[in-house]
């Protein structure tokens, strides 16, 4: 276990450097100058490339990418250009934000995605199982920034039951979770990021289970005389590398692609802030939040890939 674990963290550093020279070229080459948008319309050219210069822009590209990469295995993401604040600091606050909402929105999609998915392959062919299909459909198809919207309209415009947008009643520093009048916030952001990947994961466990029941080793369990729920519980067993597989991935997704939904709601996380820094062309502040989502992405492959080994032994001798 340990040598399978080695192994896997040694060919994830190439990707790792994969990640932060993919990461530098596309900032890089998207248009429009950072330098611009700090000056005034009266600046000199003498005054541009001076901040040029003290941002270390008026480098040749490869120079700026080593300079760059040397600040960040020190842990050092740089300075934003937009509030000279330290980009590190502007990230992992965002990134708090960020990962609380996902990890709830992704375990409330996999426990109900295991629930609906059991039950319609349970009842394969049955009208329940056309009903969870619908639904499941419809979360896969559905934008997540339309239905941000719709959840606003619905809940915060006309019924007033919930705040439009912000995070907590006295802001993002004193937010509390155990707290129902801050919490309110959050419940319009996290059903908007679940519903994706409860769509997704519910189709993935009906699949993989109606495969399961369809097999030989089902039938005998039957004739054994085994109750209905003991032989679910073995067929559950059998799709869960699937179902752990697929939550690392929604996990992945949801921290990385959450932009539109806390754009819609302002939710001060990594997606409102990666949108922020794009408008500004933050090149720092770009660069960084991209280089910890994508690691992050990375990392939470890395731990499903060990989970996965933990659960079905088979692919530790692969």
């Amino acid at each position: 276990m340990w040598l399978y674990a080695l192994r896997r963290l040694v060919l994830t550093l190439p990707i790792l450097f994969g990640v932060t020279v993919i990461c530098f070229a596309l900032v890089q080459i998207a248009p429009g100058d950072p330098i611009q948008n700090l000056l005034s319309p009266t600046a000199s050219q003498e005054d541009a490339d001076r901040l040029r210069a003290a941002y270390g822009l008026d480098q040749p590209l490869p120079i700026q990418y080593f300079i760059w990469i040397a600040k960040v295995l020190r842990g050092d993401l740089g300075m934003s250009i937009a509030n000279n604040a330290p980009v590190a600091t502007e990230v992992f606050r965002a990134f708090g934000n960020t990962i609380t909402i996902a990890l709830i929105s992704v375990a409330l999609a996999f426990v109900l995605s295991m629930i609906l998915g059991v039950i319609a392959a349970y009842r394969s062919g049955s009208i329940v199982d056309k009903l969870i299909t619908a639904v499941a459909v419809f979360g896969i198809s559905v934008p997540t920034f339309w239905l941000g919207v719709v959840l606003v309209i619905v809940f915060a415009v006309n019924m007033f039951w919930l705040p439009a947008t912000g995070m907590g009643a006295s802001g993002s520093e004193t937010f509390n979770y155990f707290n129902w009048e801050d919490f309110k916030f959050a419940i319009m952001p996290i059903i908007a990021l679940a519903l994706p990947p409860l769509g997704i994961m519910t189709r993935t466990t009906r699949a993989s289970l109606a495969e399961i029941l369809n097999q030989d080793f089902v039938q005998t369990l039957r004739a054994k005389g085994l109750s209905e729920t003991a032989v679910m519980f073995h067929a559950v067993r059998n799709i869960m590398p699937q179902a752990v597989a697929m939550l690392g991935l929604q996990l992945g997704y949801l921290i990385g692609g959450s932009v539109l939904v806390e754009t819609v709601f302002t939710w001060p996380g990594t997606g409102f802030l990666l949108n922020k820094a794009i408008l500004t062309r933050d090149i720092p502040l770009l660069q960084g939040t991209i280089l910890v989502l994508a690691t992050v992405f990375v990392l939470i492959n890395l731990v499903v890939d060990l989970a996965q080994s933990v659960i079905d032994p088979r692919i530790k001798r692969a």
